[in-house]
């Protein structure tokens, strides 16, 4: 995978004239050098030279998973003061490098400073171009994010039964985490969402210690990953009987997420989704009620770009991986939001989530 990933920001180098690139953003040195740890740099040339930067706790770990990189360690014993910046510097002096290009968005301005002060290399500001190559997935990527998203529907089927009066959200959102590990997904989840009753109206509320009652809403947001590469998904449930205005509620979402996804294929722009999400909810007293921002890309971050609003002009490409959520959010009473992950085809779409859009009462 790393081979395709590098190939691609080789052409860019190419194609824009650069001698290198200088990568920050943590995602970014997983997609190019398949890295699992943190803290670590690279730096790409045109030439083919490939360093891999970063300090004395990962160099052991860099040299089994880059066996192909030039390890380069910033942090020198006994010498204080020194930054990345100071390494790509010596770097740059070291090849001749006329014209380095760096992720603007995620290099801080101490490093930037240390960059101008080290390297007489022309720094080039760069924002996006790097996340642009990871927005069409390869059958791996693919196949890792199906494999994602089936481990979070069995801990879901999991998490199920234990939802009922008495028991707390943190516990919940621990068991759910739990439940993903054991059913092998990576051992590091990302931050889940499982709040419930009047807080359901919270885009992204933090569970609490607050107890489940009878009658509420429970909303789950949640995904994991499997080597890195993400899932994400929403369902919300009734502990209980629903009431007339929950099902009513719960229905009009339901909508919502499916006239979204009746219209998702390969050349459909994302503002064109966004706009069949409010179909259901227009002319009604809802309508004020809904979120202007209805899902993302996802793959090794939660949320890339594209985003589905009313004033993207991103068009779907086969290969995209992407989330559908709209949602209801009534400030004082509750919400409701179902959330699946596709992928985009040329003639429509393959739903990763296989859990029902029906309402689940418990």
């Amino acid at each position: 995978m790393s081979k395709l990933s590098e190939e691609k920001l080789f052409s860019y180098l190419e194609e824009e004239k650069l001698d290198a690139f200088f990568v920050s953003k943590e995602v970014n040195v997983r997609f190019i050098s398949e890295f699992t740890g943190d803290c670590s740099f690279l730096l790409m040339t045109r030439s083919g030279k490939k360093f891999f930067i970063t300090d004395p706790r990962f160099t052991e770990q860099a040299s089994i998973e880059c066996p192909e990189y030039e390890i380069f360690v910033w942090r020198k014993p006994g010498i204080a003061g020194l930054t990345v910046g100071d390494a790509i510097g010596e770097l740059a002096k070291r090849e001749g490098l006329q014209k380095v290009a760096f992720e603007s968005e995620s290099v801080s301005y101490e490093t930037y400073l240390s960059l101008q002060e080290r390297s007489k290399a022309e720094l080039v500001p760069v924002s996006g171009a790097l996340d642009q190559l990871r927005i069409i997935k390869t059958p791996q990527e693919i196949a890792w994010q199906r494999a994602a998203c089936e481990i979070s529907c069995r801990a879901l089927d999991r998490l199920l039964p234990e939802i009922r009066v008495g028991v707390t959200e943190k516990t919940l959102a621990a068991k759910l985490s739990l439940y993903m590990v054991e059913e092998g997904a990576d051992t590091m989840p990302y931050g889940n969402i499982l709040i419930s009753g009047a807080r359901t109206s919270l885009l992204h509320g933090i569970p609490s210690a607050k107890s489940i009652e009878y009658g509420d809403f429970v909303l789950m947001d949640f995904g994991c990953q499997v080597n890195g590469y993400m899932s994400d998904m929403t369902r919300t449930v009734v502990v209980g009987k629903a009431t007339e205005k929950q099902r009513e509620v719960y229905e009009l979402e339901k909508r919502m997420v499916e006239e979204s996804l009746a219209v998702t294929k390969a050349g459909t722009p994302c503002r064109e989704i966004y706009l069949a999400s409010l179909k259901a909810i227009q002319n009604t007293e809802y309508f004020g009620y809904h979120y202007t921002n209805i899902g993302h890309g996802i793959g090794l971050f939660v949320h890339e770009m594209p985003m589905y609003t009313e004033t993207s002009t991103d068009i779907l490409q086969a290969g995209n991986v992407r989330t559908i959520e709209p949602g209801i959010y009534i400030p004082g009473w509750g919400g409701v939001r179902i959330e699946d992950q596709i992928l985009v085809t040329e003639d429509g779409y393959e739903n990763m989530v296989r859990f029902t859009h029906d309402l689940i009462e418990l």
